[in-house]
């Protein structure tokens, strides 16, 4: 198992299935760390020895910003004052049913 260095809180979970990870006198105990470059920095995430077997890779450790547009603008939603987002909640996705010929509807 990988020592764990220079992390700063004392519990850890699993990154999918959120499970403890056991850390005892610097080891895991029950899982493995992976470290992954985001642009420059070093995040460290840990996975359960179940869920790295099933899936070695990490999937949903960059928030997603979404767009939409406001008053003719595209903007990230989360910019977006308290009654936009409220406005925006509100709003329904419609469909015309024909598609546009590429299989979507």
């Amino acid at each position: 198992m990988e020592n764990v260095k220079n992390v700063q809180k004392n519990e850890f979970s699993c990154h999918d299935c959120k499970i403890g990870i056991e850390v005892k006198e610097g080891k895991i105990e029950n899982g493995v760390m992976l470290k992954y470059d985001n642009e420059g920095e070093i995040i460290s995430i840990f996975k359960c020895t179940d869920c790295y077997e099933k899936n070695a890779s990490l999937s949903n450790f960059n928030k997603c910003e979404v767009y939409s547009r406001v008053v003719g603008y595209l903007r990230p939603v989360e910019q977006w004052h308290t009654g936009k987002k409220e406005e925006y909640s509100d709003r329904r996705e419609y469909h015309s049913g024909r598609g546009c010929g590429c299989g979507c509807s």
